[in-house]
């Protein structure tokens, strides 16, 4: 392979994520996607970060009468002409959320069966549309939210619980819709994109059951509030399950995904003269124990002794993954699962001569911050001591974004109104 070109380091790493940000813009992703018309109303929704976008998209692209109402997260809306955009809490629901469900679930049940509804799904969606089952109330769905943040728990699991504490998730939205059409077009977070774990799968069957909604509580020690162990306990109402009548009118579209990023960030790297390595969409585990996996697989390049089948892969090449990892909250720092995979892989490191990283959110958000990740360079470590940041205090205190903060190496890109959840990319040099 031709040499590299000359950009620096950070400058190619940053390049490669705006790659996998553009494969993932919902204005682009929706063209071929679009439904036909119907003899009634089209009715569009939508819940999530990319939700507002999506809207956006879709009207420029629907030819004829359009109504509807779309939820986002706060500070990601878009103005669209036809269709009313709603903000409300993400990750931790909130009341504006509620009230923004019940309105959603009230334009499903007034359709009838010449009408469609289009819902328009990606990541966050299942926070937002925070519509309590009966008999539960909104602080209840927050207390346990929270418990299930802190846990470690996958985006499975969390939302196996939120199905069975919900009035629209786990398709009940399409059941509230029958007989009308309903159309899903997603956007992809979930490692593995499945349709009903994405936005917890308002208009899709749920195959999981309250058994194993109980299961993930015991499993994290979570034992309140006591009305939502009593609601999993009494199992009163089960979510619709495939082949239920409630989805014969319906049909589910991905209309972008994780592994359309990482593919286009992979392209880029070999316009650049660089290998790309994709190890996977969908890497999941505690962000710190993926950080080592990832450190070792990069001196293992750096060493020239990573091989396919009989090849050595040497430098230049790139580490490119994505999926969601989580972060067991033991500390009281500040931070997401981005900036502690990249403290976890920086110590592990230790200094690696021309090794170089980008971890990042593709909405833009890692956790509750304001970053969308951070980057680290072989100087890292060395660079935060003069700082006195000390790398292992703050993995062990969670606060991965002081961290960054301190040395400046925050990667802050404000709302990117799309959705495929963590972008890592880690490139190895030549030995000078």
């Amino acid at each position: 392979m031709a040499p590299r070109d000359q950009s620096p380091p950070g400058e190619f790493l940053r390049a490669l994520f705006d790659a996998a940000l553009a494969a993932a813009d919902p204005r682009r992703a929706l063209r071929g996607h679009i439904p036909p018309a119907v003899p009634g109303r089209t009715v569009l929704i939508g819940a999530g970060k990319a939700a507002a976008a999506m809207a956006h998209g879709f009207e420029a692209l629907w030819p004829g009468p359009l109504e509807g109402l779309v939820l986002t997260r706060y500070g990601h809306a878009l103005p669209c002409d036809r269709v009313e955009i709603l903000e409300a809490g993400h990750p931790v629901p909130d009341d504006a959320g509620e009230r923004a469900a019940r309105r959603i679930l009230d334009l499903a049940r007034g359709l009838g069966p010449d009408d469609q509804l289009v819902f328009l799904a990606s990541g966050g969606g299942s926070a937002l549309l925070a519509l309590p089952a009966p008999r539960l109330t909104l602080a209840d769905k927050q207390r346990v939210t929270r418990s299930l943040l802190r846990s470690g728990a996958t985006i499975g699991e969390i939302n196996t619980v939120r199905k069975h504490l919900s009035g629209i998730k786990g398709g009940r939205l399409a059941a509230a819709a029958a007989p009308a059409r309903v159309v899903t077009l997603a956007i992809s977070d979930v490692p593995g994109d499945d349709p009903a774990v994405i936005a917890s799968g308002p208009t899709t069957p749920d195959a999981t059951t309250f058994a194993e909604a109980r299961a993930v509580l015991t499993k994290y020690g979570i034992d309140g509030p006591p009305a939502v162990i009593e609601h999993l306990r009494a199992a009163a109402s089960e979510t619709p399950k495939p082949g239920d009548p409630a989805f014969q009118r319906a049909r589910f579209e991905l209309v972008a995904s994780p592994q359309d990023s990482l593919r286009a960030a992979a392209a880029e790297a070999l316009r650049r003269n660089v290998t790309p390595i994709v190890l996977s969409d969908r890497i999941e585990g505690e962000a710190r124990e993926v950080g080592l996996v990832h450190a070792a697989i990069a001196r293992q390049l750096r060493a020239g002794e990573f091989r396919v089948g009989g090849h050595a892969i040497g430098p230049p090449a790139v580490l490119l993954s994505g999926g969601e990892t989580t972060v067991t909250v033991r500390g009281k720092g500040r931070g997401g699962r981005n900036v502690e995979f990249l403290l976890s892989l920086a110590i592990a490191l230790d200094g690696l001569a021309g090794v170089h990283a980008l971890a990042a959110d593709t909405d833009g958000i890692d956790g509750t911050e304001d970053n969308a990740g951070a980057v680290i360079a072989p100087d890292t470590l060395s660079r935060a001591a003069k700082s006195r940041l000390v790398a292992k205090a703050h993995l062990a205190d969670n606060d991965g974004y002081t961290f960054f903060l301190g040395i400046d190496d925050l990667v802050v890109t404000g709302p990117t109104h799309t959705n495929v959840n963590d972008f890592r990319a880690i490139i190895i040099e030549r030995a000078d």
